[in-house]
């Protein structure tokens, strides 16, 4: 059965409620993710060469400085953090006039008259205004908004962004961020944590910056030229070395974001402050547990080997990020039944990722996968995909064993094999120790040991790793549980 009808029969399952407000918790997911998947974003830099200036930087912003969750419930009077609004592609769009015109981008902006202002209507503060246009995948940003009488509003800077390119600003303008980058994908948001994975790096601020900027940022707002300063757009991450056990749930999945994409240094501010969406579902104690944290638990990465074109946000192969060798498998977690699927099929994941709310998310796993010209010789093999959907559950199982896969299908009720353009093709691994050849990775198997075939796929060993200390077990060859070997990044 061809994918397309797959996604369907997912949609069905992940549309039960699940006793939260979906249009107002989940609508972003409408666009997500925001940016193709190679853009820098959305890269994994925990494998990345640590910056050689990171001490330094780390020093300048405060090494015994705390994390302080710049978000919550309401602080003030009003909702604790940046909001954003989405809307439909039929809002009404009104005139814009902006103090920095040659670095903004033109009205009409589609701004709804109760838009939610950073720190409230009578804020003294950034006044950021957040509007996604679902329909047309546009995100536009305001810095220092005020509504006029009339309907119009007027701004300090404004920026609009697709979010289905790479492109970045014009070099040296200014966004509704200091540092020229969009706001919105930076925010750690409850709808993500909720859903258990932040796939994206995020956003912080420093008091000192240097008058200087670097990929991907645009814009720089400082008069300091030390070394020592940090510049725009430097990438920070969270120490490998940083036990994460013992935080809340919700914390721990900020941090293993913090870990795997790290933060953007994207404005001047108090140190380590670290931004998010206001949501009344935060437990502001829970957060308040990041300011265990220090600077001294971070380093700075020095992410320019990923850079492809200096004005694009592309990614080349980086340590943790998947980019396109012939396909892309991207994993999908749906929290609701706990399922996971891995797919590599563009419709399907079109689907997912745009009409599969509010249950399938990104869980930020991705793998090359061969093309079915890449089947060559002896050393390659089809991939069968096999989805279950009995009970309304879904889950894959991928093997490049075709007995393995008929064994499978005509086994177990409610068996669809997936159509050919989920995973065409696949490396082996050695049969004695499950190594990979040259030019691909190995991918480890694992199964939760419940007897509805919960399966995962992915290769980072640290995530292997993770999922084996709580009670998943190798499915694969050689010691670690290789399933096959992709190619390599």
């Amino acid at each position: 059965m061809r994918s397309t009808v797959a996604a369907g029969r997912i949609c069905a399952c992940v549309l039960a409620a699940i006793g939260i407000d979906v249009a107002a918790a989940s609508a972003i997911l409408t666009v997500r993710p925001m940016f193709p998947a190679d853009n820098v974003w959305n890269v994994a830099i925990d494998q990345l060469p640590v910056d050689a200036n990171s001490a330094a930087y780390i020093t300048t912003i405060g090494a015994s400085k705390p994390v302080h969750p710049d978000f919550g419930t309401v602080y003030a009077g009003a909702p604790n953090g940046i909001a954003y609004v989405v809307v439909p592609g039929a809002q009404l769009r009104v005139p814009v006039t902006f103090t920095y015109a040659p670095e903004s981008d033109p009205g009409p902006y589609p701004i709804p008259a109760d838009a939610p202002i950073e720190g409230g209507a009578q804020s003294s503060g950034d006044r950021h205004v957040l509007i996604v246009d679902r329909d047309a995948a546009k995100l536009y940003e305001l810095f220092a908004a005020y509504p006029n009488t009339d309907g119009s509003w007027r701004a300090g800077s404004g920026a609009v962004f697709d979010l289905t390119s790479n492109a970045l600003r014009p070099a040296t303008w200014t966004s509704a961020d200091a540092a020229g980058l969009p706001i919105l994908p930076g925010l750690v948001r409850y709808e993500e944590v909720f859903a258990g994975e932040i796939a994206h790096a995020l956003r912080f601020t420093a008091p000192q910056t240097r008058n200087a900027f670097i990929w991907p940022a645009r814009h720089q707002a400082s008069d300091l030229t030390d070394a020592k300063y940090p510049p725009m757009g430097q990438r920070f991450r969270l120490k490998q070395s940083v036990n994460i056990s013992g935080f809340g749930h919700n914390v721990q999945i900020i941090l293993r974001a913090l870990k795997k994409y790290g933060m953007f240094l994207a404005d001047n501010g108090s140190s380590w402050f670290l931004s998010g969406a206001p949501d009344p579902r935060w437990d502001d104690d829970e957060l308040h547990q990041l300011g265990s944290l220090h600077g001294s638990d971070f380093e700075a990465v020095d992410e320019s080997s990923l850079m492809v074109n200096p004005n694009s946000g592309q990614t080349r192969a980086g340590a943790g990020s998947i980019l396109p060798a012939a396909m892309i498998a991207v994993e999908f977690h749906c929290r609701s039944a706990d399922r996971y699927l891995m797919t590599a099929d563009a419709t399907a994941i079109a689907a997912l990722d745009t009409g599969c709310i509010p249950g399938w998310m990104r869980t930020g796993e991705m793998l090359n996968v061969f093309a079915a010209t890449a089947h060559i010789d002896s050393t390659h093999a089809d991939m069968c995909s096999t989805s279950g959907h009995g009970r309304g559950n879904v889950s894959t199982q991928i093997d490049t064993r075709s007995f393995a896969c008929g064994a499978t299908a005509g086994r177990l009720p409610n068996i669809w094999p997936q159509g050919s353009g989920d995973a065409p093709a696949a490396a082996l691994p050695n049969g004695s120790d499950g190594s990979c050849g040259a030019g691909t990775v190995p991918v480890y198997g694992l199964f939760d040991n419940r007897p509805d075939l919960n399966h995962r796929y992915t290769a980072s060993l640290a995530t292997r790793d993770e999922l084996r200390a709580i009670g998943w077990s190798a499915e694969g060859l050689g010691p670690l549980g290789v399933a096959m070997c992709a190619p390599a990044p």
